[in-house]
């Protein structure tokens, strides 16, 4: 790629931000960096694609792990959006944002006694079960609080691989779910046990899938395993057919339109359940990353430009704790991080630089990109990494090194709303 046409790539980048490179230099001012910054009205421009790229008659869940900042989850809230939660953590955020608990689907593979206790006694009435014990331990707590009607949907793993996924969540061994060859007519999941009847299934097959021809291979074959649980008896009234809908991370880019699902996916609803325009069943699709992802950015500082070896080292104020997660324990590739310079057009963006961008750990896998060029970096100068609004902070190594977590400024129509600090709190709990 010639100086001209890197350059035209910065500055065409820096227009894609959710948010003008002045006012984030602007907010870096004034809170330091690391700092994250969402822009509600990207949310909602998310919110609108995404729904309108959906059979109509079907519905959208917010799912909170991508983003359970309160502002995030109840401006989706707003839009008819309930939450998807899988901790009691996420519960307290829904219930910040001011939402009643009665709108959440609860799920995960392994809730506790305690967890279900507490979302019990908030209102929370539906939940996703991921296996016999799953049900039996939410049974006794809904009999516990003297609860008369809890619903669950079974969560299902069902189909094989369909290609050009992300991360893959069924259609293997894994720990999601109840495979769904072991069903068979009057099984246990199949039934009312107690306070707590089945209304339906629940799938989630992958996060991240490639585009339109992978989601609909997914939801389509989701659609079969559906059908083949209804003919054994389950009541079906609610069908949770996931998500996996795609956004990039931590690079420039726009989150791919997926209109041409819409028309497919309605073909293949009405062929799987002709009366599903009326709501029987009643059809449900859950996102987190493709409604957040392009609303966020992470500003981070160059601390250090240094040369080792022939080779040049950009090191950021932002490490793997604030960005990346599990790349940091070596579970996963580092995340591929290119930056965006706030100053990219200054005259010396002509001259680019191969380096490797690192954070500033006391470990070599604090790792953001190995290779990745980049106007010639300078030592306090202000980098913004695009398309983080999903799994940003909370999905990072939080208390790794014990630093400060990353602040979170939430903007709405250019206006500051609010900014926040998570912190880790010790609390005594005796000897």
């Amino acid at each position: 790629m010639t100086q001209t046409a890197h350059q035209a790539g910065q500055l065409s980048a820096a227009h894609d931000l959710p948010v003008a490179p002045e006012q984030l230099e602007d907010l870096a001012a004034r809170y330091g960096t690391p700092l994250y910054v969402y822009e509600l009205d990207s949310v909602d421009a998310a919110a609108e694609s995404l729904s309108a790229a959906l059979p109509r008659g079907t519905r959208l869940r917010y799912s909170l792990k991508a983003n359970p900042h309160p502002a995030v989850v109840a401006r989706l809230a707003a839009r008819g959006l309930d939450p998807e939660i899988s901790s009691s953590g996420e519960l307290a955020a829904v219930q910040r944002a001011g939402i009643a608990a009665g709108r959440c689907l609860y799920t995960g593979p392994g809730k506790t006694r305690a967890e279900l206790d507490l979302a019990l006694r908030a209102g929370v009435r539906l939940f996703s079960v991921e296996s016999a014990v799953d049900r039996d331990r939410l049974a006794a707590a809904a009999a516990a609080e003297h609860l008369g009607d809890v619903r669950c949907l079974i969560r299902v793993n069902a189909g094989g691989p369909t290609g050009g996924d992300g991360l893959r969540m069924s259609g293997m061994p894994s720990q999601f779910g109840v495979d769904v060859g072991i069903l068979e007519p009057g099984h246990t999941l199949l039934r009312r046990f107690g306070p707590v009847h089945p209304v339906g299934l629940h799938f989630f097959a992958s996060s991240n899938a490639s585009g339109p021809d992978a989601l609909l291979r997914q939801f389509t074959e989701n659609l079969s395993a559906a059908a083949y649980a209804e003919d054994l008896g389950l009541p079906l009234r609610l069908l949770d057919l996931g998500g996996g809908f795609p956004a990039p991370f931590a690079v420039p880019g726009r989150t791919e339109s997926l209109e041409p699902l819409r028309e497919p996916l309605t073909a293949s609803l009405d062929r799987a359940f002709p009366s599903w325009r009326d709501g029987s069943p009643r059809v449900d699709f859950e996102s987190g990353r493709a409604l957040t992802a392009g609303c966020g950015v992470l500003v981070t500082t160059v601390l250090d430009v240094k040369q080792a070896r022939g080779h040049t080292y950009v090191v950021l104020d932002a490490g793997v704790e604030t960005l990346g997660g599990m790349s940091g324990l070596g579970r996963l590739l580092a995340p591929g991080t290119v930056p965006i310079p706030l100053d990219a057009a200054a005259d010396d963006v002509f001259a680019h630089v191969e380096a490797a961008l690192v954070g500033p750990l006391c470990t070599p896998l604090d790792v953001h990109n190995r290779r990745v060029v980049l106007p010639v970096p300078r030592v306090g100068q202000l980098l913004a990494v695009p398309n983080v609004g999903a799994y940003g902070p909370t999905a990072g190594l939080l208390g790794f090194l014990s630093r400060p977590i990353a602040a979170e400024a939430v903007l709405d129509g250019g206006v500051v709303a609010g900014v926040r600090r998570l912190e880790l709190t010790e609390t005594e709990l005796g000897r």
